[in-house]
């Protein structure tokens, strides 16, 4: 038989899924001897029964009747009862904190007879009517549904017709009135009474906290902490303690060290004459906790030495609420608290110095979102006005710049020194020099994967994507804001990347000392050195290797300085913009081989410097290099811009421009309806000849000189968009036939590793076959998820991930964290079977999920070797490693 109720000496912390958090640890806290008001849990089964069904559980009400007589045993009073009532709370308490998210019930027992014996037995005519007129309230807008504003307008003409400032002015007679109003109030809007029997209060109250778990607000929380929606909420009944007794009474929140800081010491607040829920609500300003010294000296020091004892218990910091009755403590609740990422880290360092926790738990108890949160600038948001707009927060970070349209002015405007903010629909590959130089990308279509996002990450560079408020007109030099704002090129604009907020004006920044530790090693402030610390203990401990995404000499560089251990992912098409486009548009408009080859033969030394560049950045570690990608049309002017200028000027009758017409008919000729799908990848390399050979030979010469430079160079070829084991083949013995060339005419050991890309379903469902052809895996998660999904990556985010993400579709977006179930799904058995295959195939990641904190902790437990992510992205990806193995243990 399933049981649903459990006393507070039944319990303790480990039962936080049956007994919810706060219920577990009132159980803990009275198996400590701590003074606790006595009550019993209602667990986590009976709510999601009550969900399941719409109806109370078979035997629920007769376990709590069970309990509510041993409590009223144990209390010497019955509840309800006309002299000296007992009177319980009813409140919500979810595995995982939920703070003021679902309902509560205080005072539950109270009715028209027991609200006299209360005034008798306290002495207090006024607290006993004011406890009275919480529950009515309370009651009437949590269980019976009435609008609470309705209670408030009450109020208020009470409070006006007694001419009062507030409602601790009201007298009992004022209050009793009050009451009535209520009550009255109930009846018209419900069609029923409050109800007077205590017993039916307290099992309404009960499946009214089970409905709140369903509520819009607890909903909402839920999606936005990842918090599973059928876990239900357990309710804790426990006897009323009143903190509104008079001036030796009060209610407070305490913490056991600062949670902005981390520092240790007795931080929160205090509000005599008050209860708990008056604290959280605000209704009256609070007064500093070391006040309670003053006020009660006796309470004070037995707080301290509760706050020590649940420290030092927990071994973490401590978030209790307390009441004080007539001079006697009460605890009432503790939890872990909540802190910020800088109080995060700095508590971890310092519980390990006080001996309280190992090296290994204070890895376990930071995190890498914590650590992004410190990484990167923030702006004084109180100080930085209203927004412009709000968009997709695409690459964190705060910067400030003057608005330009194109990436050639950003270039110009950069370089006369002047910081600027790239503003454009959607960025291109084209689009690299702007990016480059801007201190931010804004843009009002895209996703968190779109080009713009994917390579501002890899640059460090702030970026929101997706901004549709904003109406960019490039051809005008403006973009226009929801509410008609016209901002002009040169208007100077902030731009949050970590919240997805646009400000007009340069708002202040905050510098971040963690980001110069990881430039410079410099260790200034307690909160950088806890972060080293951390990162230390995490590279002492994790199995997965961690390497960059990077493209140019600097990045890697960068990359190395973060503690990349070489490249995951280096995108040879980043090389091929610039000057060398019009070389690139020379290959694909050749019509003959000899044309053909004289570009490629152009491109050769450019790209073999590139190679050189990064190798030697990256001397002794492993540099992945993977062969052209994209479409080729990508590297064209823009087909409708094309097609334009040419029907203008034959409008216009003349001739135009024969290159321009030349160029026309190509793009027209390699137009695809869904270019992602269409002619890239390992398909280039098969169909247009000399592209693979061009480039492995670039690979092979760069070796080549950075081995006689007295180099180390650990180069790898990786061929993209496999889907068929053939593919793989045919491309790796053009790749070993350039390599062996090579090493024939230098005489220098050229070894390159022939990997490919595991970005295609069908790739995932025959690894055993490919991995025939590979040295070794990169999961491509990003094409992998799109391809799994179906989703375009560059349109779905903007256009209905909000929508999918409200009805709980899924809990993130696919492409900012694997999707365990389908793609990862995918990757475990591309992993089980290529190595069934091959024995000790490498395999790692490239995608964006590579730096995705949670996606890292999948990749530990699915067997893989490294994972590769942008160079910012490497600090918390390091820690995330280390903290996959330690919770695996």
């Amino acid at each position: 038989m399933v049981r649903y109720v459990y006393d507070f000496t039944e319990g303790g912390r480990g039962m936080a899924d049956l007994l919810g958090g706060k219920g577990a640890n009132l159980a803990e806290m009275t198996r400590m001897g701590l003074p606790v008001p006595p009550g019993f849990v209602v667990t986590t089964e009976a709510c999601r029964a009550f969900l399941a069904t719409g109806a109370e559980p078979a035997g629920l009400s007769r376990e709590v009747s069970a309990h509510l007589s041993g409590l009223e045993a144990a209390s010497g009073r019955r509840l309800g009862q006309r002299d000296d009532p007992l009177l319980v709370s009813v409140r919500s308490g979810a595995r995982a904190s939920m703070p003021g998210m679902m309902d509560t019930v205080l005072d539950i027992g109270l009715n028209d007879e027991s609200v006299l014996g209360l005034a008798v037995v306290s002495g207090n005519d006024r607290f006993a009517w004011d406890s009275y007129r919480r529950l009515v309230q309370m009651f009437g807008s949590t269980v019976m549904g009435v609008e609470s504003s309705l209670f408030d307008e009450a109020m208020t003409v009470l409070r006006e017709a007694r001419d009062v400032p507030d409602d601790r002015r009201l007298d009992a007679d004022a209050l009793a009135d009050l009451v009535e109003m209520y009550k009255k109030l109930i009846r018209d809007a419900t069609g029923h009474d409050f109800p007077q029997s205590p017993a039916e209060q307290l099992r309404r109250a009960v499946l009214a906290v089970f409905r709140s778990w369903n509520c819009e607000r607890a909903s909402l929380y839920r999606r936005r902490e990842h918090i599973p929606d059928d876990l239900g909420t357990a309710v804790t009944v426990q006897r009323m303690v009143f903190g509104n007794l008079g001036p030796d009474s009060g209610s407070g929140v305490a913490f056991t060290r600062d949670p902005a800081t981390g520092r240790p010491g007795l931080y929160g607040d205090y509000l005599p004459d008050a209860q708990g829920e008056d604290v959280v609500a605000g209704v009256r300003d609070a007064v500093p906790l070391t006040e309670l010294e003053r006020l009660d000296p006796r309470s004070y020091g037995q707080l301290r030495e509760y706050l020590r004892t649940l420290e030092d218990h927990y071994r973490d910091l401590c978030d209790i609420e307390f009441t004080v009755e007539r001079g006697r403590l009460w605890m009432l609740q503790t939890r872990v608290g909540k802190r910020t990422a800088a109080a995060e880290f700095a508590i971890a360092a310092e519980l390990t110095d006080e001996g309280l926790i190992t090296q290994d738990e204070a890895l376990a108890r930071v995190s890498g979102d914590g650590l992004v949160r410190l990484m990167f600038p923030r702006f004084d948001t109180a100080a930085a006005g209203v927004p412009l707009a709000h968009g997709i927060p695409a690459s964190p970070g705060a910067a400030v710049g003057a608005v330009v349209f194109d990436s050639a002015t950003a270039v110009r405007r950069a370089a006369a020194g002047e910081k600027v903010v790239l503003v454009r629909h959607e960025t291109t590959p084209d689009d690299l020099p702007g990016m480059v130089a801007a201190q931010a990308v804004l843009t009002s279509h895209g996703g968190k994967t779109s080009h713009a996002a994917v390579v501002a990450r890899g640059m460090g560079r702030v970026c929101v994507c997706g901004a549709e408020e904003l109406t960019v007109r490039a051809g005008t030099r403006n973009f226009t804001t929801r509410d008609g704002t016209v901002v002009e090129e040169g208007t100077v604009i902030s731009v949050d990347g970590t919240a997805g907020a646009v400000y007009p004006g340069a708002a202040p920044l905050v510098d971040s000392p963690v980001m110069r530790y990881l430039e410079t090693g410099e260790r200034s402030g307690e909160v950088a050195d806890a972060v080293a610390r951390a990162l230390l203990q995490a590279d002492g401990v994790r199995r997965l290797e961690v390497r960059a995404n990077a493209d140019t000499p600097e990045d890697a560089a960068r990359a190395r300085r973060f503690g990349a251990q070489g490249i995951g992912l280096c995108r040879t098409e980043h090389m091929f913009l610039g000057e060398r486009r019009k070389l690139v548009e020379e290959m694909i408009l050749a019509c003959t081989a000899d044309r053909r080859d004289r570009a490629l033969d152009a491109l050769l030394p450019m790209q073999r410097e590139d190679f050189v560049g990064i190798l030697a950045a990256m001397d002794g570690l492993p540099v992945t290099i993977r062969l052209l990608d994209p479409p080729l049309h990508e590297f064209l002017p823009d087909r409708t811009e094309l097609a334009v200028r040419v029907a203008t000027v034959e409008a216009r009758g003349g001739l135009p421009d024969p290159h321009d017409v030349e160029l026309l008919e190509a793009v027209n000729r390699m137009h695809e309806e869904n270019p992602m799908l269409g002619l890239r990848g390992v398909r280039l390399g098969l169909v247009v000849p000399g592209l693979v050979a061009m480039q492995v030979r670039a690979v092979a010469e760069a070796v080549v000189e950075r081995t006689r430079a007295g180099g180390t160079p650990v180069a790898e070829i990786m061929v993209p968009l496999i889907g068929s084991v053939e593919e793989l083949r045919l491309e790796r013995g053009e790749v070993e036939r350039v390599l062996a060339e090579v090493r024939d005419e230098t005489g220098v050991p050229v070894n390159c590793p022939v990997g490919t890309m595991i970005e295609l379903p069908r790739a995932a469902l025959t690894a055993g076959r490919i991995a025939e052809q590979a040295d070794f895996f990169s999961f491509g998660t990003n094409d992998l998820t799109q391809t799994t999904w179906g989703f375009s990556r560059d349109d779905v985010e903007a256009e209905f991930f909000s929508a999918y993400l409200d009805k709980g579709v899924f809990p993130a977006s696919p492409f900012e964290r694997l999707d365990r179930e389908g793609v990862g799904r995918l990757v475990g058995l591309a992993v089980a079977e290529g190595r069934a295959t091959r024995p000790g195939l490498k395999i790692g990641v490239c995608g964006e999920h590579g730096g995705d904190p949670e996606s890292v902790h999948f990749f530990h437990a699915a067997g893989l070797d490294y994972v590769s992510c942008s160079p910012f992205r490497v600090p918390v990806a390091r820690l995330e490693a280390g903290r996959a193995a330690v919770l695996a243990t």
